[in-house]
């Protein structure tokens, strides 16, 4: 029988067709709780079933339900406990260290590298010319040179700025070319370590205090140029005692005679420097891109002008050709190509700077004397060098391979003729390198072979190439390095006198540099140009240190004279000086830290042509 269910929908009862009676349900109902109670039952539902009147809340008191599942209320908060314990353990743990002080390990000391390449870039703030800033670190050293290019009536352009060369308050633009170029090579190439040592900023502030000066001298906002102020100040006394910067001894602050300008017409060999300046400085500021584009557009105006107006900058009898003659422009077109060609990625520039008869002028094919020697008049060696690092990391391929293979061999002979075994080169008793054959001022040219043997090594471990041979001889990369510390080595303070040649490096070096700035106290007297002298030709040590000066060197028998009146032994430059920069990053800190691709960032990807094919042969 079916019945409707108050609940909706249909309830069958068991029984027969007649509806059920009150006693028959009651009857059923009765045998379903006897059906129940027969079934088993646990503990726990034994005691439910049994409880009393008001156990229910006993039974809330004991258990905990959680909703999916109840738990004991003892077990309950005895884990909830737990857990606040830890967490509350957990916070007073951080909280003690973030509190308490922290001792870490202090840093091991600088190598002595990075030691003297702090003192080193300081002469650079000695040297500045125009409006000293006030972060400048040498407290003697004021503004100076606040009228050049204007006071010279033929010129009346403003030449402020920049560095005296050397000793004196002369402004040579082809040897302060040279130096910026080595100091942003060295900056290219080894960034992190300048960051590493703290320097980066210093080095980048004294790199743009050189170019910017460099932009004043032409016309660096045209495409097309006449000429170039070449040099501020004349050191020629051989007309009479006309005062002049070589005449007088006076502090570049005082300074009051006449400082005429050179400016040169035909001068390949400077302008094509000035570029390679200028381009590397262009990469050193990449990330400024409206200064680096300036300094782009600067260097193809004056490597343009260089190729078009044939000549160098230093004629017989001109006031250069006394001091920083040029022997050639040759191997400036190689060097500024080169440097061009990373800055700007412009395949012209590597095909000028691989052109086979050019490299036959520069040099490259006869060897001679000075083969190998590194300076601000020969860069043959150092575009080599740049020339081999594109080959050793890209391999341009046809067809610049064939050249680009004979700079590569010719890199590695010249690092064979740096070895003793070779005798290429003599060598002082005390280790130094002859690189100029025994004549004065031999430092300057050893930094210079210092830093090529070190980055080359670099750039061989970069290419994971162990070595190079010399003939049939295996050397390894740790033989060049070694060379380049012997050097460095020996011009701060290993060597007979047991003297530091890098003033203020050390508790023993030169005391009385020549150097006009420094041999002259600063007590508000202004010293006429003979008056001068007698600071000159004192014995007295100089009232400051000239604090990063390399000084011009010893002898050829490893003999030194510290004597202010001969600058063939006391004389710093800003050439000698930039070439000791470079050298001593590169051997600082880590065992390498070359930035292998910064360089090629502006060259585009590489498809390289593939060789004519061979002619038809005929029988």
């Amino acid at each position: 029988m079916y019945s409707r269910d108050p609940w909706g929908g249909p309830l069958e009862i068991a029984g027969g067709g007649d509806s059920a009676t009150d006693d028959d349900r009651s009857r059923n109902l009765q045998d379903l709780d006897r059906a129940a109670l027969s079934r088993q039952l646990d503990e726990t539902q034994q005691s439910w079933l049994l409880a009393r009147a008001g156990d229910s809340g006993k039974k809330n008191k004991r258990y905990v339900d959680l909703g999916c599942f109840v738990v004991s209320r003892k077990i309950f908060f005895w884990t909830v406990g737990t857990l606040l314990g830890f967490g509350l353990l957990i916070g007073f743990i951080l909280l003690i260290i973030n509190v308490v002080p922290h001792r870490h390990p202090k840093p091991p000391p600088p190598d002595q590298y990075t030691l003297a390449l702090h003192k080193a870039l300081l002469f650079f703030n000695a040297q500045r010319s125009g409006p000293i800033p006030k972060h400048n670190n040498v407290s003697w050293r004021g503004s100076s040179g606040m009228r050049d290019g204007l006071s010279d009536n033929s010129v009346r352009k403003n030449l402020v700025g920049g560095y005296y060369d050397a000793g004196d308050a002369i402004k040579f633009n082809f040897p302060m070319s040279f130096a910026m170029t080595m100091l942003s090579w060295s900056v290219v190439e080894y960034r992190d370590k300048y960051d590493s040592a703290g320097e980066l900023q210093h080095v980048k502030e004294i790199i743009k205090w050189g170019t910017d000066y460099l932009l004043k001298t032409f016309n660096s906002s045209a495409d097309t140029i006449d000429r170039i102020a070449a040099q501020v100040g004349q050191g020629d006394t051989s007309k009479g005692p006309n005062p002049n910067d070589h005449y007088c001894w006076v502090r570049p602050e005082d300074i009051d005679y006449p400082r005429p300008v050179y400016e040169c017409h035909s001068c390949s060999d400077l302008a094509a420097e000035m570029a390679a300046a200028l381009a590397s400085a262009s990469i050193v500021f990449k990330d400024n891109r409206k200064y680096s584009e300036k300094l782009i557009h600067g260097a193809r105006t004056l490597f343009k002008y260089g190729r078009e107006q044939r000549g160098r900058y230093s004629p017989g009898g001109s006031d250069p050709s006394l001091f920083y003659n040029s022997t050639s422009y040759w191997d400036e077109y190689v060097w500024g190509g080169a440097w061009l060609y990373y800055a700007t990625g412009n395949s012209s520039y590597l095909q000028l700077a691989t052109t086979r008869g050019i490299a036959k002028h520069a040099g490259a094919f006869w060897g001679g004397p000075d083969y190998g020697v590194l300076s601000w008049d020969n860069k043959l060696v150092a575009s080599q060098v740049l020339m081999s690092r594109l080959r050793l990391f890209l391999s341009p391929g046809y067809p610049y391979e064939e050249i680009l293979r004979t700079f590569h061999n010719q890199t590695e002979n010249v690092m064979c003729s740096y070895l003793p075994i070779f005798r290429s080169f003599n060598f002082t008793k005390g280790g130094l390198i002859q690189l100029n054959h025994g004549r004065p001022q031999p430092l300057q040219y050893a930094v210079n072979a210092a830093f090529l043997a070190s980055v080359y090594s670099d750039y061989l471990e970069a290419a994971d190439t162990p070595g190079w041979y010399c003939g049939p001889t295996f050397y390894s990369t740790e033989v060049l390095r070694n060379f380049a510390r012997s050097q460095i080595d020996y011009i701060l303070g290993k060597n007979p006198k047991k003297m530091s040649y890098l003033v203020g490096y050390g508790s023993h070096y030169p005391k009385h540099v020549h150097h006009r700035g420094a041999s002259i106290p600063k007590n508000g007297v202004k010293y006429t140009c003979k008056e001068g002298w007698k600071w000159r030709d004192t014995k007295k040590p100089n009232p400051y240190t000239l604090v990063g000066a390399m000084v011009a060197g010893p002898d050829r028998h490893d003999g030194f004279k510290d004597e202010r009146t001969n600058y063939n032994y006391t004389e710093p430059t800003l050439a000698g000086n930039a070439g000791l920069v470079a050298a001593l990053v590169s051997l600082s800190g880590l065992k390498t830290g070359l930035d292998k691709n910064t360089i090629f960032s502006a060259i585009p990807p590489m498809f390289p042509t593939p060789p004519p094919p061979p002619e038809a042969w005929r029988p």
